[in-house]
């Protein structure tokens, strides 16, 4: 039996965003892993407009199960390549709402590019190639940087994100741009000043999914299946080596999907999912209003998903 396989974007802020599914898990929607890192507590020029482009490629040639060994038999050869090419629009207000907080929106809409591909001819997980992913709304407040003597302290906010299934989906694929479901995924996001010059960002997500009422026609006489709640969070530290201009430092992320999956309201023993990653980045400040912010993940540990390589570039403009 094959099983259902989710990729699009849930997290902002996309994030977004690959995940790939096989007869034993694999159907959590996507979500931000990665694709928000450097000084995530605060918009990099205050209130405004804002303009964020993403491009990130996934690349993995493992396909791991429960036990995080490998999910398909030897000779598969299987290589999963993801294009995401997100574009993301944020209003940041200037009037306080709650608790001296500012609201603020955030949209965005990616579009996923998929090819799976394997050394042999069966029955394996195949891809519903490019098109629409899931649009994510969110509603946020954001506070003013907390002050010190030599500058910002502390800087956080909140978001209650929401993914509608607005993305190209198939059944009859296990790899899709759209989830064909609902998700709700609100967040915390902060960055420490432990030093003028040292940074310590992170934002942590926790994810409700919500029901796919068209899984994919593997689950024989499955009518509907609800990926597990889960915990996520993308975590940066970062030093500035250039004052004003270039910070270098390491980003990375967890996903623990800490319940089963349901189908058709009964969970399935053994179909969660996990997976942690780590590599090296950078925000390049390009000017007052303009920001490119560069990252390299390297994903280990993986557990009823893919396990690869993670490239996200970033460019924000505030208008």
């Amino acid at each position: 039996m094959r099983g259902k396989v989710l990729v699009g974007f849930v997290g902002m802020v996309v994030g977004l965003l690959a995940t790939v599914g096989g007869a034993m898990a694999y159907d959590m929607p996507s979500v931000n892993l990665g694709f928000t890192s450097f000084l995530d507590g605060g918009p990099p020029s205050g209130p405004g407009f804002y303009y964020s482009q993403y491009v990130q490629y996934y690349e993995s040639d493992s396909l791991k199960n429960a036990q995080g060994d490998a999910a398909l038999p030897d000779g598969a050869d299987e290589n999963l390549d993801v294009w995401i090419s997100m574009s993301q629009f944020i209003y940041q207000s200037d009037q306080p709402v709650f608790l001296g907080g500012k609201w603020g929106v955030n949209v965005m809409i990616p579009v996923v590019g998929l090819d799976m591909s394997y050394a042999m001819d069966a029955p394996f997980p195949e891809d519903n190639g490019s098109g629409l992913g899931d649009v994510l709304v969110g509603p946020f407040i954001q506070w003013d940087p907390i002050m010190g003597a030599n500058g910002p302290k502390f800087m956080h906010r909140i978001e209650l994100q929401v993914t509608f299934p607005t993305g190209k989906y198939d059944s009859d694929k296990e790899l899709n741009p759209g989830s064909n479901t609902y998700t709700f995924n609100p967040y915390w996001a902060f960055t420490a000043f432990v030093t003028p010059k040292l940074t310590v960002s992170g934002r942590l997500h926790y994810l409700y999914n919500f029901k796919n009422d068209d899984p994919n026609d593997g689950l024989t006489g499955v009518t509907e299946t609800r990926a597990g709640d889960a915990f996520h969070a993308n975590f940066t530290t970062a030093y500035e080596v250039i004052p004003g201009r270039l910070r270098l430092g390491l980003n990375g992320y967890y996903l623990n999907q800490y319940q089963d999956t349901e189908y058709d309201g009964k969970r399935i023993d053994g179909t969660a999912e996990k997976v942690f990653a780590i590599g090296p980045g950078g925000v390049l400040h390009l000017g007052k209003d303009d920001n490119l912010l560069v990252n390299v993940y390297f994903e280990s540990g993986a557990e009823n998903r893919t396990e690869g390589n993670r490239y996200n570039v970033r460019y924000v403009h505030h208008f």
